[in-house]
């Protein structure tokens, strides 16, 4: 029987680990943590988000340019056949009111644990404390705490993840290998992070890790209304995330990404101007924006961090809660982003994720060039790359 080796034991390798082993293939799992699924766990801490309920030609659009591969990998593993893998591990999931996929239980750990359980029914098996090291000649190297040792597999699938959250495994050391190998790597880049604000002392001290919503951002053309959350440092949050691609790349050739902000975006600007004009009597500004503005304490102290020397003026003040401008500077650094863009280039990958330097080895999830906001286009295109690829072994291993 051919014998796989699995680098990786994040949802991506487990999830090829799957597959072989459901058809019959002796498979390896080697991670170099004491245990496997760590990022897993800790994605989910706030609710698993598998996967999103959305038509697939909507779900494809979330890649950008990488959607040929991600069509090519949903077809082989849908967002339907992730739910009907998880009822598979006898845990029901249900879609939330933003289209968003969980598992009843929300939360991670029985998941993994169910998971955990069908790779061991199905004879994985899993070699912790080994960090891969590189090749020698057509056998993977490993540094284990007994010293260094060599496999030679009949095929190798490689998904050690991008460059966020080091601590729990994806630190990116395989870009080294990979590089002297000779192999084509897009830079990694932080994705799903936050960016710089230059927030007065004031207003980072009093706002520091409260949510902005409702919120509209306008950015080269496009909105999307959803919730920031504001960090001592800038801002973050799922809708900062569904621009973070556009806006990491302005920044990187700009210096800056301006966007603007409806405050108020259930309000016309006519409307908030016949309510700002009502006399305010002795309310200071402040008062005014939020009883007759209808603004937050967050969004009218925004307001004057943005001007400081904010006009009282009706129709100034309506322009600006529709159209608020904010500067980012910088992105936040990669170890803290929740994924990471960049990666192996896919043209030197056959259409089943083989490497064509090196026949026999495959890649999948996060190591691959594409990269997704969050909302379970992460997971979802982790697994589905990580079953193309299963299937390409399959298919050289059969022939």
């Amino acid at each position: 029987m051919p014998h796989i080796a699995v680098i990786g034991g994040g949802p991506a390798g487990l999830r090829a680990a799957e597959v072989l082993a459901e058809a019959g293939q002796a498979v390896t799992v080697y991670d170099h943590k004491p245990s496997v699924g760590r990022k897993f766990l800790l994605a989910g801490r706030g609710g698993l988000n598998l996967t999103h309920g959305e038509p697939v030609a909507e779900f494809l659009k979330k890649y950008g340019a990488a959607e040929p591969l991600l069509a090519r990998a949903l077809a082989l593993f849908s967002p339907d056949d992730m739910r009907a893998w998880c009822h598979d591990l006898g845990i029901k999931t249900f879609v939330g009111t933003s289209g968003r996929i969980y598992p009843e239980c929300m939360k991670t750990t029985p998941v993994l644990r169910a998971w955990l359980k069908k790779l061991d029914r199905l004879g994985v098996k899993f070699m912790p404390r080994h960090r891969w090291t590189g090749w020698d000649g057509d056998a993977l190297t490993f540094e284990t705490p007994d010293g260094a040792t060599t496999v030679k597999p009949d095929a190798t699938l490689i998904a050690l993840g991008g460059a966020s959250w080091p601590h729990l495994g994806s630190d990116g050391h395989w870009t080294e290998i990979f590089r002297a190998q000779d192999i084509a790597l897009a830079p990694l880049r932080p994705a799903n992070c936050g960016f710089t604000v230059a927030w007065s002392d004031t207003f980072r001290t009093r706002h520091a890790g409260e949510p902005l919503k409702p919120v509209t951002l306008t950015f080269a053309g496009r909105s999307q209304r959803g919730e920031i959350m504001i960090t001592d440092t800038g801002v973050e949050g799922s809708l900062i995330y569904a621009f973070g691609a556009a806006l990491r790349d302005a920044v990187d050739a700009n210096g800056k990404a301006d966007i603007a902000l409806d405050l108020r975006p259930d309000r016309t600007e006519d409307e908030l101007l016949e309510r700002l004009a009502a006399p305010r009597g002795r309310q200071s500004l402040s008062n005014h924006l939020r009883k007759a503005g209808g603004l937050s304490p967050l969004a009218a102290s925004l307001l004057r961090e943005g001007a400081r020397d904010l006009s009282s003026d009706p129709a100034v003040l309506a322009a600006r809660i529709k159209a608020m401008p904010l500067t980012l500077t910088a992105t936040g650094p990669i170890a803290r982003a929740i994924s990471t863009a960049g990666g192996v280039r896919l043209d030197v990958l056959t259409d089943d994720l083989m490497l064509k330097a090196r026949p026999g080895v495959f890649v999948a999830g996060e190591m691959l060039d594409w990269e997704a906001p969050t909302g379970g286009y992460l997971l979802q295109g982790c697994f589905a790359t990580a079953t193309l690829a299963a299937e390409g072994i399959k298919a050289r291993l059969g022939r």
